[in-house]
């Protein structure tokens, strides 16, 4: 209320001298002609009763207007009616103009939108295509594998197989980014066990583990989470292709620490300035633009389906020393990052 006074004061000042200035002309009027001062003090109580009684009315249709302002102020947005009623011609062509840029602004939203929807469709229908020739590749390299004899091509197919396996991991990556920024990503929540989602993740990246010569360490203490299997697997998946990648032959620990679970590498380990940033988008860090073939995309994708799970994730990590990726599932107790 008193900023709307405030403002009704500031605003109305015009109005007020106006009023001033006709007193003080009255006054000189009234002592030109000699009118008794009884006359002219009556006139002049007269005229500023009348004048507190209409500055009243109009305050009070001021701040009913400021009110209905200040309510739909958030309602812009979404609908572009709810304006009080226009008092001048101005106030109209105003108010008109408002309306006409929330059209503007709903075609051009809906207009991106469609943009959006065609090259998110387009892209899944891609995604869903390469998937084909991928497959077929891995047949033939495998048939291939068979009868082979010789070292060096047993080498050559599994360095070919390693490559294939790394396609498929991006189409996946490039796939999972689609349906993140879809409106209906399928999120089905339900009760699973954290070994099982594990295991599956660990048995696909099984034959990496042999190309790579990774060893690794399982010890899960099973327990129950309410999660979505599949996208937990993903994002498991994503970490372990990390710790796969900057192990460099050496070993991986799959573990759980007070119900946190734990994935570990005794790899090249990550920049302390690199940290604060890892999960951002398109972030890739020392290690990134040393291997050049870093994306960005991987622990970003992690930390936007961790958060849309309402787990958490958090990472620690020295340089030459190894990197320590902790998952907690626990929706009561979030880490504060």
């Amino acid at each position: 209320m008193t900023e709307i006074l405030r403002a009704f004061w500031k605003e109305k000042r015009p109005e007020r001298i106006a009023v001033l200035v006709s007193g003080i002309l009255f006054a000189v009027i009234f002592w030109i002609y000699e009118i008794p001062v009884e006359i002219a003090g009556y006139a002049f109580l007269l005229v500023i009763l009348w004048n507190v009684i209409w500055f009243t009315l109009v305050f009070i249709r001021y701040e009913k207007r400021q009110r209905i302002l200040e309510e739909n102020q958030g309602k812009i947005r979404t609908e572009a009616g709810g304006f009080p009623e226009a008092e001048s011609r101005e106030s109209e062509m105003y108010q008109e103009l408002i309306r006409q840029l929330y059209e503007e602004k709903k075609e051009l939203e809906s207009s991106v939108q469609i943009e959006k929807q065609e090259l998110s469709d387009y892209y899944s229908m891609w995604v869903h295509q390469i998937k084909t020739p991928i497959a077929a590749l891995g047949v033939l390299i495998q048939s291939g594998e068979e009868v082979q004899e010789s070292p060096k091509a047993q080498e050559l197919t599994r360095s070919m197989k390693m490559e294939v396996f790394r396609i498929e991991q991006y189409v996946d990556m490039v796939l999972t980014y689609l349906r993140m920024g879809s409106a209906t990503s399928d999120y089905a929540f339900r009760i699973c066990s954290l070994e099982e989602i594990v295991r599956q993740a660990v048995r696909k990246y099984s034959q990496m583990f042999i190309m790579t010569r990774t060893r690794l360490h399982l010890e899960i203490q099973d327990q129950k989470i309410l999660t979505d299997e599949k996208w937990l697997t993903f994002v498991i998946e994503q970490i372990l292709s990390n710790a796969v990648k900057y192990a460099r032959g050496g070993e991986i620990s799959i573990y759980t620490e007070d119900k946190i679970l734990v994935i570990a590498d005794d790899g090249i380990g990550i920049a302390e300035e690199d940290l604060p940033r890892i999960f951002e988008k398109g972030f890739t860090g020392y290690n990134g633009r040393a291997n050049k073939k870093s994306t960005g995309i991987g622990l970003y994708l992690c930390k936007s389906i961790i958060d849309r799970l309402h787990h958490t994730i958090w990472i620690e990590s020295k340089p030459e020393k190894g990197t320590k990726v902790y998952l907690n599932f626990d929706r009561e107790h979030r880490r504060i990052e």
